[in-house]
């Protein structure tokens, strides 16, 4: 198992600068961003999406500048929401969506790319074709909230992605959702959901961070995706639960992730939310179920700096891969 990094976090520095940064703090692999949310920076460097997918040139000299410093280049991430009511930014971030794939098995083929993986969102519509904002759906009372949730899976949710599991497979990509709340999938049960409905090239980009805080316990999640083999990509990242503001108000917060003082819960980096023991045990429950690919650091936490954050993700992840590295029991002979 490889720990990588989402350069997003470095979306203020060009790309070879970047990775530089990256390489020194010894991290192994990294994940770009090809738009939507997080952008497409440092892929922009090389010309864009688009025009790696038709230059081979382009895609050489995007594999060498990692490659030379010791880096993998992981996946690419377009986080959008191609469900969304507005209809431009729907097409804004399909066109991210359907640039990635191509990306991506261009990427493959050349050997820069080992598994070919897209992370992203799995969107979510609004209310009814009249919708001008998203609705997410959290409860099924009064009844117009069910409703409206069976209206998005037939009519917008299933449909848009049983064709992409088909521009998936066509492509030999497979599409890692990470399950968000303000999305329709935005747990297990839903990325099983989502899967069974349209394919299995849609599985999980598997982020701990966000389940804590809904009551979900990630070993167990990790469990029982990863039994079903859904389990494409993870990231780290590890959230803290206030136990006054949650004692108070519950989890359900929607002040400014800035507001750290008053939220019922935070994103922290990886180890100061959850001990190393916890990150051993995510880590080894992840090769149990057949996952030892990438974990790549998410760096959103509000109380440390970049390269704080950085070194305790590192410490942490570092402990618990070496701890966990699967080998022949010392009795055993060659």
């Amino acid at each position: 198992m490889k720990i990588g990094i989402f350069t997003a976090l470095f979306h203020d520095k060009p790309a070879e600068e970047a990775f530089k940064i990256i390489a020194a703090a010894g991290i192994q692999a990294i994940e770009l961003g090809g738009g939507a949310y997080p952008g497409s920076r440092h892929l922009d460097d090389f010309g864009g999406a688009k025009k790696l997918i038709d230059d081979a040139g382009a895609r050489k000299k995007l594999g060498k500048a990692a490659s030379d410093l010791g880096l993998e280049i992981d996946s690419i991430s377009i986080h959008g929401n191609p469900l969304h009511p507005n209809s431009s930014i729907a097409a804004d971030h399909h066109e991210a969506f359907v640039n990635a794939v191509l990306l991506v098995e261009k990427l493959h083929k050349d050997g820069i790319i080992k598994e070919p993986v897209v992370n992203g969102f799995s969107g979510c519509p609004g209310d009814s074709a009249r919708a001008k904002n998203p609705s997410w759906v959290t409860c099924p009372w009064p009844d117009e909230f069910r409703d409206v949730l069976d209206w998005q899976w037939k009519k917008k949710v299933i449909p848009y992605w049983k064709k992409q599991n088909a521009f998936l497979k066509e492509h030999g990509v497979r599409f890692a959702i990470e399950a968000h709340p303000g999305f329709v999938v935005y747990n297990p049960e839903t990325v099983m959901k989502l899967r069974k409905a349209a394919g299995d090239q849609i599985g999980a980009n598997f982020d701990p961070s966000h389940f804590w805080w809904q009551g979900i316990d990630p070993i167990a999640a990790a469990r029982y995706l990863g039994e079903a083999g859904a389990i494409f990509h993870v990231h780290a990242k590890d959230t803290r639960i206030d136990p006054y503001n949650s004692g108070i108000n519950g989890n359900l917060d929607t002040k400014s992730y800035a507001d750290i003082l008053h939220r019922s819960w935070v994103f922290r980096s990886v180890g100061f939310g959850h001990t190393l023991t916890w990150w051993k045990d995510f880590v080894s429950n992840l090769r149990m179920v057949g996952y030892d690919h990438i974990l790549s650091i998410e760096h959103e936490d509000g109380l440390m700096s970049t390269t704080e954050g950085l070194k305790k993700a590192m410490d942490t992840l570092s402990a618990a891969v070496i701890a966990e590295k699967p080998g022949a029991m010392f009795w055993a002979k060659d």
